[in-house]
Order: structure tokens, then sequence, then C-alpha cells
């Protein structure tokens, strides 16, 4: 008699279990009543003649806050150098390879720490200077020494161009202005937001 008791209450529990379950998933995300300030889903095909997104007519204009020449013709154009409220200061620009051949990129460009070294072809080699303070300050790691930067950096074909990023940690607010450094490019001062 223990034994069937035994079954019979484990399958009970099973089937209580299982219900339960069907109902609590079952139950999210539901509403009583639909929400009166949702928007409508309506899809429409651009007209001819609409910028649509990703099309040239509705991009913004890029600014550039500085252009460094590299070897080979190769420029890094910097477009922002902002401050993050995390204590970061995020660099973005593009690579960019303006002659009519492939270039391959300088290693010289991840810097030649044996930790940054291993994750190939990075721009970890970047340092920002503030002279006002007298410190320098190198790209940062994450805790598997992996720079946070661009990677995967290897060749640009003829023309072609790549958007990169970097980040530092952040200057004090009262500094206002920095030089860039990245190894093989002319450095170039900017100011930060």
């Amino acid at each position: 008699m223990n034994v069937r008791y035994a079954m019979n209450r484990r399958k009970t529990v099973a089937v209580v279990a299982v219900a339960s379950a069907a109902l609590l998933v079952g139950g999210c995300g539901a509403e009583e009543k639909p929400k009166a300030d949702k928007p409508a889903v309506t899809t429409s095909v651009p007209q001819a003649g609409t910028p649509t997104q990703g099309s040239p007519a509705a991009e913004e204009p890029v600014e550039t806050l500085a252009v460094l020449k590299g070897r080979e013709g190769v420029e890094f154009s910097i477009n922002s150098a902002k401050r993050d409220a995390g204590g970061f200061l995020t660099i973005k620009g593009q690579l960019k390879n303006p002659s009519g051949s492939s270039v391959i990129l300088p290693a010289e460009m991840r810097g030649n720490e044996t930790e940054v070294i291993k994750h190939g072809l990075t721009l970890a080699g970047a340092t920002l200077v503030d002279s006002v303070g007298k410190k320098r300050y190198y790209v940062l790691r994450d805790t598997d020494g992996r720079p946070l930067t661009t990677t995967g950096l290897d060749s640009l074909g003829p023309g072609k161009s790549t958007a990169v990023f970097m980040q530092f940690p952040a200057p004090p607010a009262s500094t206002t202005e920095v030089s860039f450094q990245l190894p093989t490019f002319e450095p170039a001062t900017l100011k930060l937001s």
C-alpha cells in the first residue's frame, strides 16, 4: 500500500508542477486590456525618391576632429572623442586607404605588450597624453587581457575604409585637450567633449 500511495503521490505532484508551469508561461506577457497609447502597427512601401534608412541621402554628415597620416598613405580620421558616464573616453573614427592598391596595416599599431600581441592586430598601441596633468593613458583591457578596441585588422583594399573605436580611462573633467598617438601615424591634438 505504501508503494502504491507513493507512486500516485509522485504522479499528482508531477501533474500539478506541469500544469503550474503551463499557466505561468501562458500568463507571461498577457494583458487584460490592450493599451490605448500603443500605436497601430502599419507597413508601408517607401515612395520613389524618398530616402530610406541606410541610403546615402538619409546619412547624417560626420564631423572630423582630426586626420592622421600613416604609412603607405593610410589615413585615420577621428570622428568623436567623448567621455562616457562610466568614466571612459571613447574615440571613434575611420581607417581609410585612399590609394589604388591594397595595404597591409602595420603590426606596430597593436603595441608591443605581450598580453595584447596574442589577440591579433588591433589599435591597442594607441595612447592619450595629458600634458597639463602629465599623464599618459593606454587603451583599456578586459579581464582576459583583450584590448577594448577594434580587433581583426589586417589590410585595407584600394579605396576602402573601416570603422574603428578604442576606449581609454577618461582624463579628469578639467582636462579639455589631449594628444592622441597611434604608432606609425602622426600625432594629433583632440578637444574632449
